[in-house]
């Protein structure tokens, strides 16, 4: 039997009847640390190019970081490159602590000072595993031997830092696989570690516990690390920080119970890019601080830049439903929820305390309001044509349009064998989505609400042939949808559509775009207007143009058969 339980063994917890951590809240952030450029970039199919490391590394300066990884420079040349790069052109903020990977190997940790050479301000990570496995099956060694192991690089470490007086030196050791390793054996070995080192006599010292596969529950993560806050050796001057993995996909919540048994730092990346399952989510972990009035001391407002630059790095999508950053995360889809929400909008006043149904923070504190992007579809993934938009002409497209109309670009580069200046893009979007078809204009509209929902009347055409619809529904949207599905025999689906006022520079104030099934035929349209309501009208009569190319013949019709 090819999938059987009974080949696994449950991880045995710990014997531990005094633990505080559950009656623990976090009061604040934990000490950050970003490992994007090392553990994150080791794991993608294609590591970062230098411009996307540096991109990266800017990046995580602007949002607040003061503690980035940025590599393992004594086994990568790209990473010794990289490192010296950062040095020697002065890219590293004089508050900013760079921290860089080596095993605990003599030839290794030497190339390491090497390439921090300069640095004003300079973490030394430096681990060994410490597992049983490790020990028994891939080093063969017992734990006197790996022990010294730790001992050996420490005392390295120490012994090649005093050569250069002018850094600033924080040593960090991480027991490899900790969560696989014996706690009476860990504490051993930070503590001989430790004593090397000597935090109490003022080095400053970082002992980092991580999960490196996750392989139980949270609750017996943040046991392990309460134990062992308990029981090492010159804890008060440690810095004692968590590496969680997310094989389980606990890795945050592993991380937020470490830091309520006692931990005081925490490593992730960046949307939680990393090996197997990924890393712990910085992103994720510092909103959820902010969720709960915490100050996660860092800038994560501009959710947008962030997975923009991740999304280029990383050249990973960010999933749609990705906590806080995803593009389907503010949204429902439910009637009920989105009537739950308006309500509680309609309610709330400046300064008060954020308590809106289905919304667990602001969109707005991000970015993003919910007003803005009423409804969206599953679809990931940007077009880079979108920016010129927005850029040169104030057009912000919401994802779902972006994907398809970077695909309309695409294929009008090619077909031109060369670049496609700002000014064809603009042109290209007026004419394939902006354009109003004849006789479809929206002449007037009136909106009617009552206990049963929206009653709308709308004129559209000509001024000379006019025609009259007026359909019923729970929005101004789904009541037009109607009257266009009843007048013209047409089956009609909305699944997307989004509306915003435009910035200074645009002759119209608002613009919508939509996106529909009629006669099982996907339609996109786009329009502008002095008003959201009238863009969004517009965008739908232009996108339902597409499958019924002439209204008055059209409407002629339906009244004869509604005559018959």
């Amino acid at each position: 039997m090819a999938f059987d339980h009974r080949k696994y063994a449950s991880f045995k917890p710990i014997a531990k009847t005094n633990r505080r951590w559950p009656d623990r809240v976090i009061e604040r952030a934990p000490t950050w640390c970003a490992v994007d450029l090392r553990d994150g970039n080791q794991a993608l199919v294609k590591p970062m190019s230098v411009s996307q490391k540096q991109r990266m590394f800017d990046l995580l300066v602007k949002l607040g970081f003061k503690e980035i990884e940025i590599g393992f420079p004594a086994a990568s040349q790209p990473d010794f490159d990289f490192c010296r790069k950062l040095i020697e052109e002065g890219r590293i903020p004089d508050d900013v602590k760079i921290q860089v990977l080596t095993q605990a190997r003599p030839t290794l940790i030497k190339r390491t000072y090497e390439a921090l050479e300069g640095a004003k301000k300079a973490i030394v990570h430096v681990y060994n595993s410490t597992s049983t496995v490790q020990r028994q099956q891939v080093f063969g060694l017992d734990r006197d031997g790996i022990r010294d192991i730790a001992v050996e690089g420490a005392r390295l470490v120490k012994e090649l830092a005093a050569g250069y007086p002018n850094t600033e030196w924080t040593f960090q050791y991480s027991p490899e696989s900790f969560t696989g390793t014996e706690l009476d054996f860990a504490a051993e070995v930070i503590d001989a570690v430790t004593e090397v080192w000597r935090p109490d006599q003022g080095q400053p010292v970082i002992i980092n516990l991580p999960a490196t596969v996750e392989m139980a529950t949270p609750n017996v993560f943040a046991d392990q690390i309460e134990w062992i806050c308990d029981t090492i050796q010159r804890r008060e001057h440690l810095s004692i920080s968590v590496h969680t993995h997310n094989d389980r996909g606990c890795g945050v919540a592993a991380a937020e119970l470490a830091v309520m048994a006692g931990a005081d730092r925490v490593e992730g990346t960046l949307m939680g890019n990393g090996e197997r399952t990924g890393n712990m989510d910085l992103v994720t972990m510092a909103m959820n601080l902010y969720s709960q009035g915490i100050d996660p001391t860092l800038d994560l407002s501009g959710m947008a830049d962030i997975t923009e630059v991740v999304e280029a790095c990383t050249e990973i999508s960010t999933h749609p439903r990705h906590p806080y950053a995803g593009e389907l995360v503010f949204t429902a889809f439910s009637g009920s929820h989105q009537d739950a929400i308006r309500k509680c909008l309609a309610q709330r006043k400046e300064g008060d305390v954020w308590n809106v149904a289905y919304l667990p923070i602001d969109p707005f504190d991000l970015g993003r309001r919910y007003d803005e992007v009423v409804r969206i579809n599953s679809q990931s993934g940007k077009g880079g044509v979108a920016f010129v938009l927005e850029r040169d002409y104030n057009i912000s497209l919401p994802r779902w349009l972006q994907i398809e109309f970077s695909k309309v670009v695409q294929r009008e580069a090619e077909n031109n064998g060369g670049e496609i200046d700002s000014m064809s893009i603009h042109r290209l979007f007026e004419a394939r989505y902006l354009a109003v078809p004849a006789d479809w204009a929206l002449r007037t509209y009136d909106l009617h609400r009552n206990e049963e929902g929206v009653r709308a009347d709308l004129v559209i055409g000509n001024e000379n042939k006019p025609v009259t619809l007026q359909g019923y529904g729970s929005g101004a949207v789904e009541a037009v949808a109607a009257a266009l599905a009843q007048r013209f025999s047409i089956t009609l689906a909305v699944e997307a559509y989004d509306e915003f006022a435009l910035g200074a520079g645009t002759s119209a104030n608002a613009m919508a775009c939509i996106r529909l099934q009629a006669n099982g035929q996907t339609c996109s349209a786009a329009a502008l207007a002095e008003d959201t309501t009238s863009a969004t009208l517009q965008a739908l009569l232009n996108a339902v143009a597409q499958v019924v190319p002439g209204v008055h013949a059209s409407a002629k019709a339906a009244d004869k058969a509604l005559s018959v």
